[in-house]
C-alpha cells in the first residue's frame, strides 16, 4: 500500500467507537410507539459487535506489528491478505451499524455531539501529546509535523487531518476524518429527517466509486491556492466547521440555526473530501468508506424492522460489489499507484472478507461472546490511538528493531509488544475514556434539549388532531 510523505507504509485501520445499549429511551417512548421498531436489544445481543471490534483491533495490530517482529509471515500472508485494510472496513461497518442508533436513540444532536466530543478527543489530544512527547525524548516519529508545527497543529482540531494538510499525529488518525465525515453527514441528515434512506447512500456512494471515483482530486486544498496558504486553508476549514457543530448544539433543537449549523459543517466536510484526501491513501477511498457506513446503517434498519431485510441484502451486495469493482476499474487507470495484480487480491479479500465478517457476525449474534472479545472491543479506541506508540518506540531501538533474530525470540517480542499494547490500553481506557465518558453523559443531561419530543428510530414527527 502506498505511504504518505516520509510516513511508514500505512495499513488502513479505523477507530472503533463503543456505544450505549440500544434501548428505549424515555423520548422515544414520549413520541408513542414506532410500529416498525424491533424490540430493545440486551447487552448480550449486542456483544457481537464488541467481538467484531475486539478481533479487527487485533488485525490492526498485527497489521502494523508483524512487519517488525514477525516480518516473514507478514511477507508471506500479504500476498493474498491485507491485514489492516480488513481489519479498517470491519470497524466501518461496526460504527455505520451502531452510530446512528446512538443518534436516534438520543434523539438530539446536540447530546450526539457533547457525547462524540467526550469520548473522541480526551484520548485523540492524549496520543497527539504522547507522540510528541516521545519524539522530543529520541523514541519514534512526529510523522514529518517538524517540518512545519503551524501548518501541522492547525490539521488537527476538526479530528480531520487527512481532509487538511496534515500530517496524522500518530499515523492512524488520518482514518478518523473518514469517521468524522460520516458524523457530519448522518447529523446533517437527522435535521430534516432524511437520515433514514441509509440503502439510497450507501448505493449513491458506490455509484461515485465505480463512475468517478479515479478522477476525484487528491490535493487540490494541500498547498493553498490564491492568496491563501496551507495553514490558512486548515485555519478556515476548522473554524467553519466547528462553528457548524457548535451553532447546532448550541441553538434550540429544530430551529433554523441549529439546521444551519449542522449542513455547514456537514457540506465544508464533504467538499474537502471529496477534492482534499492529500494524497492518501486512494481517490476512490473516501466514497468506497462512505459507501460501507452507510450500508452498516441499512443493516441495522433492517434489524429494526424499517427496510425490508432481503431489499436490505441486496443492496448491501450490490454496494460490496460496486466498490470492489470501482477500486478494481480505477487501480489499473490510475498510474501514479502503480496497483498491480496482487493488490486486486489484497484489496478483494480484504474487503469482500470484512463484509462477509460481519455478516457471519449478524447471523451468531445471539450466541455467546467469549469475554475476552467483547472486553477487547471495549477497549479497542485506546488500542487504535495507543499501539502506535508501542510500535514506534519499539522500532527506535536498535537491538530490538535491528539484527537477525531467530523465531523463538521475535515470536517472544511479538507476545510482549502485544502484551504492552493491551496493558497501555487497557490504563487508557479505564483512567481516560472511561471517566470523560461518564462526564460526558452527566454534561448531555445537564444541557439536554427539551424543546421538542424526541423523534427517535426515525420516528416522525406527531401529527395534530384534525
Amino acid at each position: 500500500m502506498p505511504s504518505r510523505g516520509d510516513e511508514p507504509s500505512l495499513a488502513e485501520d479505523t477507530l472503533a467507537v463503543r456505544e450505549p445499549l440500544l434501548a428505549a429511551s424515555d423520548a422515544q417512548r414520549a413520541s408513542g410507539p414506532v410500529p416498525t421498531a424491533a424490540p430493545a436489544r440486551s447487552a448480550g445481543r449486542l456483544a457481537w459487535l464488541d467481538a467484531l471490534r475486539g478481533f479487527a483491533a487485533l488485525c490492526v495490530v498485527f497489521d502494523h506489528s508483524s512487519g517488525l517482529v514477525l516480518y516473514r509471515l507478514h511477507q508471506l500472508l500479504y500476498q493474498w491478505f491485507d491485514f489492516g485494510r480488513y481489519g479498517v472496513f470491519v470497524f466501518f461497518l461496526v460504527s455505520g451499524y451502531i452510530i446512528p442508533a446512538s443518534l436516534e436513540r438520543k434523539g438530539s444532536v446536540r447530546e450526539f455531539w457533547i457525547g462524540r466530543a467526550f469520548r473522541l478527543y480526551p484520548m485523540y489530544a492524549l496520543s497527539i501529546t504522547a507522540v510528541l512527547l516521545l519524539y522530543g525524548l529520541g523514541f519514534g516519529t512526529a510523522y514529518a509535523a517538524q517540518r512545519d508545527w503551524l501548518r501541522s497543529v492547525t490539521s488537527w482540531p476538526a479530528m480531520i487531518p487527512n481532509f487538511l494538510s496534515g500530517p496524522n499525529v500518530p499515523n492512524v488518525t488520518w482514518t478518523l476524518s473518514y469517521e468524522m465525515a460520516f458524523y457530519l453527514l448522518l447529523a446533517a441528515l437527522f435535521t430534516v429527517r432524511a437520515h433514514r434512506h441509509s440503502g439510497s447512500y450507501a448505493l449513491g456512494c458506490g455509484i461515485i466509486v465505480c463512475a468517478v471515483g479515479g478522477k476525484l482530486p487528491m490535493d487540490m486544498l494541500d498547498h493553498g491556492h490564491g492568496i491563501f496558504d496551507a495553514t490558512s486553508v486548515n485555519v478556515v476549514i476548522d473554524v467553519l466547521i466547528l462553528a457548524g457543530v457548535g451553532l447546532a448544539v448550541a441553538a434550540t433543537r429544530g430551529t433554523a440555526l441549529s439546521h444551519a449549523g449542522s449542513w455547514l459543517a456537514a457540506l465544508i466536510c464533504l467538499f474537502v473530501l471529496t477534492v482534499n484526501q492529500n494524497g492518501y491513501p486512494y481517490p476512490w477511498s473516501a466514497y468506497s468508506i462512505l459507501a460501507f457506513m452507510f450500508t452498516g446503517t441499512l443493516v441495522y434498519r433492517a434489524e429494526q424492522g424499517q427496510v425490508r431485510k432481503a431489499e436490505a441484502a441486496m443492496a448491501a451486495a450490490a454496494v460490496v460489489t460496486m466498490t470492489v469493482a470501482g477500486a478494481f476499474w480505477w487501480g489499473t487507470r490510475f498510474p501514479t499507484w502503480n496497483l498491480g495484480t496482487q493488490w486486486h487480491y489484497q484489496y478483494f479479500t480484504s474487503v469482500a472478507g470484512a463484509a462477509l465478517t460481519f455478516a457471519v457476525g449478524l447471523a451468531v449474534r445471539n450466541r455467546r461472546v467469549p469475554g475476552v472479545l467483547a472486553w477487547l472491543g471495549m477497549i479497542s479506541y485506546s488500542v487504535y490511538m495507543t499501539h502506535p506508540l508501542v510500535i514506534n518506540a519499539y522500532a527506535s531501538i536498535p537491538a530490538l528493531a535491528h539484527g537477525s533474530k531467530p523465531l523463538w525470540l521475535r515470536a517472544l517480542l511479538a507476545v510482549a509488544m502485544l502484551t504492552t499494547i493491551l496493558g497501555l490500553a487497557a490504563a487508557t481506557y479505564y483512567f481516560v475514556e472511561r471517566p470523560m465518558q461518564r462526564l460526558g453523559r452527566k454534561v448531555a443531561r445537564r444541557y439536554r434539549d427539551s424543546a421538542e419530543p424526541s423523534l427517535a428510530l426515525g420516528a416522525e414527527r406527531p401529527q395534530p388532531a384534525g
